[in-house]
């Protein structure tokens, strides 16, 4: 697996995660607050396909994982 391979299954967890403890109508709601981390992924996503930069990323390359596309 390439690093951006693992930053979009990360990104995709948390997203799924956020939602389930977000929503109302989730069967594991908590606090509506866990949406505000959907909001945070969707954020890095975005700026991290405008600058090209990653922390994620970074941290995975000096953990030995191949960089991908």
């Amino acid at each position: 697996m390439t690093s951006w391979q693992i930053v979009r299954i990360f990104a995709g967890c948390f997203i799924l995660t956020s939602l389930l403890l977000g929503v109302a109508a989730s069967r594991l709601f908590v606090s509506q607050y866990w949406l505000l981390l959907a909001a945070y992924v969707a954020l890095n996503l975005l700026q991290s396909g405008f600058t090209g930069w990653c922390l994620l990323e970074t941290i995975l390359r000096k953990l030995g994982v191949r960089a991908g596309n």
